[in-house]
């Protein structure tokens, strides 16, 4: 095990870092993927469905996240109000058509991968009549060791989380949907990043995040996704619990690594994203597997304490995005599941105690939405919650 000093320039984040990097959605041309493998751009997503889109949906090149706080005198019949007009908005933007009276309606096209994911924030559980309406493990993450939170990225009422093939499209619907929630909600924070999950040949691929690490291979998938991801309590069916971790990165001293120090601390290779105990991506784990008397995964490495075998099984989807803003670089990260006491923290506390990773992260902002289930024709995103 590589031994590496505690550099201290940030301190150290809670480490649950996955991302990938500018996605290539700019004219570039690539070979048709198959019908069974996603496409993350040029699409056109229906606004229906069980389960909003902008979730499970592939990651397109570009994604913005607004947080609002709810105005005085924003009551439950108010928020209702805001949901209505806001689902309308969304079922036109991402069908790519204009909205009336829309005065930018060249704006709208279709085939640009859009989708506005809604979530509620805690304070809309205090309102009169839904306090009874928290679902369970639904709570703030509490203070981590290595935390270094912020106002400026943390906390919200309400979440728009806009993905798109571009920023164009993306300023071009925040604009609208931000104009429209002026009655009842006020902008609290916004943070844009961007994601490539295409590869060098044109197909669909897990992305990097800045580290330059491949992230995303463990997400859960087919029956073990819907039982990590998809609640079953009553109004929330079909719907998630999503938190968003603002991750700052030290990327002046992870480059100061040799690149077998960065691979140790992950736990796998940065080539392929394989384990270092062998095989590709996607092979499985050997953590038990050793060399010369040390583990080939350390006790420390990023990988071995977020996989599930160490956390009971516990799993989550991740969602993320790099961002460089100038003044700090690094990672926002969004994971959905059924249960964020449950699921997100006990993984999160085993991470900020042990993940080498800390040595070079460290989580500036911090929020939790609920995330409704999705809407069909005739109804309106938190329906149940509301009505």
């Amino acid at each position: 095990m590589v031994d590496v000093s505690r550099r201290g320039l940030f301190g150290a984040g809670a480490g649950a870092v996955a991302g990938v990097g500018l996605a290539a959605s700019m004219g570039l041309s690539r070979p048709a993927a198959s019908a069974a493998t996603p496409v993350a751009s040029g699409q056109t997503h229906s606004p229906y469905g069980d389960h909003q889109p902008g979730i499970i949906t592939p990651t397109p090149a570009a994604g913005q996240l607004i947080a609002f706080d709810l105005l005085p005198g924003t009551d439950r019949a108010a928020l209702g109000r805001l949901m209505r007009v806001w689902s309308t908005d969304i079922v036109t933007l991402t069908e790519g058509r204009p909205a009336a009276g829309d005065t930018l309606p060249d704006m709208a096209q279709p085939g640009v991968s859009m989708t506005v994911l809604v979530g509620l924030g805690p304070g809309v559980f205090e309102l009169d009549g839904l306090q009874a309406k928290l679902p369970a493990g639904f709570q703030e993450i509490p203070p981590m060791q290595h935390d270094r939170l912020t106002d400026d990225y943390s906390g919200g009422d309400l979440l728009l989380w806009i993905s798109a093939d571009d920023f164009t499209s993306i300023a071009y619907a925040a604009r609208r949907l931000i104009h429209d929630a002026e009655p009842w909600a006020a902008l609290r924070w916004a943070q844009q990043g961007s994601w490539r999950g295409i590869g060098g040949d044109g197909e669909p691929a897990t992305g990097r995040n800045l580290f330059g690490q491949i992230d995303g291979t463990a997400n859960p998938k087919g029956a073990e996704l819907d039982e990590a991801l998809w609640s079953t309590d009553d109004w929330l069916a079909g719907g998630t619990q999503l938190v968003i971790r603002r991750i700052e990165m030290d990327l002046p001293e992870w480059d100061s690594l040799i690149r077998h120090q960065q691979e140790v601390s992950i736990g796998r290779d940065l080539a392929h994203g394989a384990p270092l105990t062998g095989g590709d991506e996607h092979a499985e784990m050997d953590l038990e597997a050793t060399a010369d008397g040390e583990l080939v995964i350390p006790l420390d490495a990023h990988a071995r304490l977020a996989h599930p075998s160490q956390n009971r099984g516990r799993t989550m989807f991740r969602r993320s995005l790099n961002y460089d803003d100038t003044t700090s670089v690094g990672l926002i990260f969004g994971a959905f599941q059924a249960n964020i006491a449950k699921q997100f923290i006990p993984v999160q506390r085993a991470l900020d105690d042990f993940d080498a990773l800390n040595e070079w992260t460290a989580a500036v902002g911090s929020a939790v939405f609920v995330i409704p289930p999705g809407m069909h024709e005739g109804e309106y995103l938190a329906q149940p919650l509301l009505d």
